[in-house]
């Protein structure tokens, strides 16, 4: 097995269509379907696999409560995730969105109110570890976080997890039942992944198989 890394949310994909790779796990099926149709390309999920959530971090502030009129927070500029942060944001009470506002499709066309008077700086993903220098907060997708050496657990609010958002492996959609696809999906699936799960990546969300799998009854069996 190779495995190939990129430095952005675009070229995984072209390259899975293109043949270049047989699989990628980067997104979340919102995205993948938004991005598959826009291309026209046949690409389908395979698997859900563990997920780092989107966070808010600051190198500035200790707390959320220090937010105050004209704080800047980094967000990201592509649709879907921008969506989730926008969210959060309405949770946290800073802002508030628009009623009947679609929580997978929101904009900053959708906030209704700023309520703490915050300046949104919608920024490439990548961009948003290194946004900290500058910004109050930031909001930095889990995968960009880990790699940029911020830790999960130092994240002032963390997300929890919709299906929507839980990261997957893609394949082309006519490979989606050859072998070599249910052998991966199959290695997802077990119980040595879920020791890897356990061991490596502890903060991550769990996929539903992997929470199957801990359960009492599953280590009766």
């Amino acid at each position: 097995m190779r495995i190939v890394e990129f430095n952005d949310y675009i070229q995984p994909n072209f390259a899975l269509a293109e043949g270049a790779l047989d699989a990628n796990v980067f997104q979340h099926v919102t995205y993948l379907n938004r991005f598959a149709a826009q291309h026209k390309l046949a690409l389908a999920e395979l698997v859900k696999v563990p997920t780092a959530p989107i966070a808010i971090y600051s190198r500035r502030h200790q707390s959320l409560d220090a937010v105050k009129n004209g704080s800047t927070v980094a967000l990201p500029n592509d649709p879907t995730n921008q969506a989730r942060a926008l969210v959060m944001l309405d949770g946290l009470g800073w802002i508030k969105l628009r009623p009947g506002a679609d929580p997978i499709r929101a904009s900053e066309r959708d906030v209704a109110a700023n309520l703490k008077g915050i300046k949104l700086l919608p920024l490439e993903a990548a961009q948003l570890p290194r946004s900290l220098q500058d910004a109050d907060y930031a909001f930095v997708n889990g995968n960009y976080a880990l790699a940029s050496g911020l830790k999960l657990r130092d994240a002032l609010r963390t997300e929890k997890i919709s299906p929507a958002y839980a990261n997957l492996v893609a394949v082309r959609s006519a490979d989606r039942d050859k072998p070599f696809a249910r052998d991966l999906a199959a290695a997802y699936k077990s119980r040595a992944f879920l020791d890897v799960t356990n061991k490596h990546f502890a903060d991550y969300a769990k996929t539903d198989y992997q929470l199957a799998l801990q359960s009492p009854a599953a280590g009766a069996r």
